[in-house]
């Protein structure tokens, strides 16, 4: 419509229309309608105002048929409903094909949903920080590497922390998302920068946030720690609305594109080293696209001085994790196994692992604390944590059973010698209950019916046993069985009879 405004100037000005198309404004014969429609309405007269393009478009607007109408219309509400439901195109087309009859192109199916999208755009905020306000905190992908010792490939992954006001940034190369990751490059990153914001932005994460929610997210609780010792607030992302730390995004797209391309890499080590040259040069003195500024500069002469100091104690990186404490009074963690009190058993428990010790917490209180370990399989038992019988069980070894044998006497002993010598069974339990008969029947009690029962050749528990609840351990031993048995004959038996006998 601009210019259409200029050609009714130069006609005011008594240009033809042979003039106004050599001027390369508009052909000769649209000239000549657009002189007719202004003479009609009065344009012509210098006293009048050159109407807005508003009017203009009224009277000189494309009166071309519109595009014909796309084939995807008759199935227009369910497109509608399943472009809500982010399905995407290729998917859609092939359902139309298959379920109703469709018979244009994907090419049509696929300039449908861009109206769709283009309808979808919502406004968005600016938003706007102070210095030493907010940082944000994000996971990119990082280079594949080989590991040295299996010759695998592995994958890595690039913390990225930036400083929304300065757009300063740290970044460091990690092999995984774990909890002690998360938390190691937490405290790198603000030592780097020397200083904490008083907001950390993230995303929904696990190892941050173990329950997502627009209005309440639950904060992993070794997270938690972090923010109280650093005196940050933690501000997760709504659900699905990672533009709202865009800043941080944009600071991993840019290491992605600028930094990993074309560079050889060739350990974790190796890329950190790169990777922090580059930062403090490249990126750092780079002139920013929106603040047009550079970060490094930015951060140095304004931001560093306004963000809250460290902690004068170095952070413990400790990680909670809620472990069960099974029938054996142990709980498994990373596969190694620790113990703690059994009036706990099947109970959920606390467990802080630090650097060199594991600390078991029953809410508040703490309850058990071990050595680390690190190899799976590996057990810490404070046996104090058994119960009684379990506990008097373990200390009641065949050590324990021979010792304690000999304070009974001579014959005691013997016939423990023989509990133990059994070819077969493992008689422990016999052997600590023949020295449980001490306490209810006397140590003198219990070494007669020890002699006894050798005597009669049945050195077992049950033997001793009924004899002292028989009272025979003061009984007289017939004069036959004292005799000295022959080599032959080493048993008792019932039935037998002499030789004198089987041959009258």
């Amino acid at each position: 419509m601009h210019q259409y405004q200029h050609v009714i100037n130069r006609m005011r000005l008594g240009d033809s229309d042979r003039q106004i198309r050599n001027a390369g404004l508009m052909g000769r014969t649209k000239a000549s309608k657009v002189r007719r429609q202004a003479q009609e309405r009065g344009w012509l007269n210098p006293l009048v105002p050159i109407p807005d393009e508003a009017t203009l478009e009224e009277v000189f607007g494309s009166r071309s048929p519109g595009p014909a109408p796309s084939t995807v219309k008759p199935f227009q509400k369910q497109v509608e409903t399943w472009f809500k439901e982010d399905i995407q195109g290729t998917t859609i087309y092939d359902a139309l094909v298959r379920n109703h009859g469709f018979s244009g192109s994907y090419s049509s199916v696929r300039r449908y949903l861009k109206k769709l999208k283009d309808q979808d755009v919502k406004a968005s905020v600016k938003l706007v920080f102070k210095p030493g306000e907010l940082t944000q905190v994000d996971f990119g992908k990082g280079p594949d590497l080989i590991n040295a010792h299996s010759a695998k490939l592995f994958k890595t992954w690039v913390f990225v922390m930036t400083l929304a006001w300065s757009r300063h940034m740290y970044a460091e190369i990690v092999p995984d998302q774990k909890v002690i990751t998360w938390l190691g490059c937490h405290r790198r990153a603000f030592e780097f920068f020397g200083g904490v914001s008083s907001r950390v932005r993230i995303d929904n994460l696990k190892s941050a946030i173990t329950k997502a929610c627009y209005y309440e997210p639950t904060v992993q609780r070794a997270y938690e720690d972090l923010a109280l010792q650093y005196g940050f607030k933690i501000d997760p992302c709504p659900i699905k609305k990672p533009e709202q730390k865009g800043r941080v995004e944009s600071g991993v797209k840019y290491i992605k594109k600028s930094f990993l391309p074309l560079r050889d890499i060739r350990s974790i080590a190796d890329g950190n080293q790169q990777l922090m040259q580059w930062i403090m040069e490249d990126a750092g003195r780079r002139i920013h696209g929106t603040t047009r500024e550079k970060p490094l500069v930015r951060f140095e002469e304004t931001e560093k001085e306004l963000l809250r100091p460290l902690p004068d104690i170095a952070f413990d990186l400790a990680v909670w994790t809620k472990c069960k404490l099974h029938g054996d009074c142990h709980i498994s963690l990373e596969k190694c196994f620790y113990s703690a009190p059994h009036v706990y058993i099947n109970q959920v428990l606390w467990v802080k692992s630090l650097e060199k010790t594991v600390h078991i917490y029953k809410d508040h209180h703490l309850v058990a604390t071990h050595p680390r370990k690190f190899k799976p399989g590996q057990k810490s038992t404070n046996n104090d944590h058994y119960p009684p019988e379990a506990q008097a069980y373990m200390m009641r070894d065949p050590q324990w059973c021979l010792a304690q044998a000999d304070k009974v006497g001579p014959y005691c002993r013997e016939l423990m010698d023989e509990l133990f010598a059994h070819k077969v069974l493992e008689k422990l339990r016999a052997a600590q209950g023949l020295i449980k008969l001490k306490t209810k029947f006397g140590a003198k009690s219990l070494e007669s019916a020890c002699k006894r029962a050798l005597i009669y050749l049945s050195p077992n528990y049950k033997t001793v046993k009924d004899i002292l609840n028989k009272g025979l351990e003061t009984a007289p031993i017939e004069k036959q069985d004292q005799l000295p048995l022959d080599d032959v004959y080493t048993g008792q038996a019932k039935y037998i009879r002499p030789p004198s006998e089987m041959f009258q």
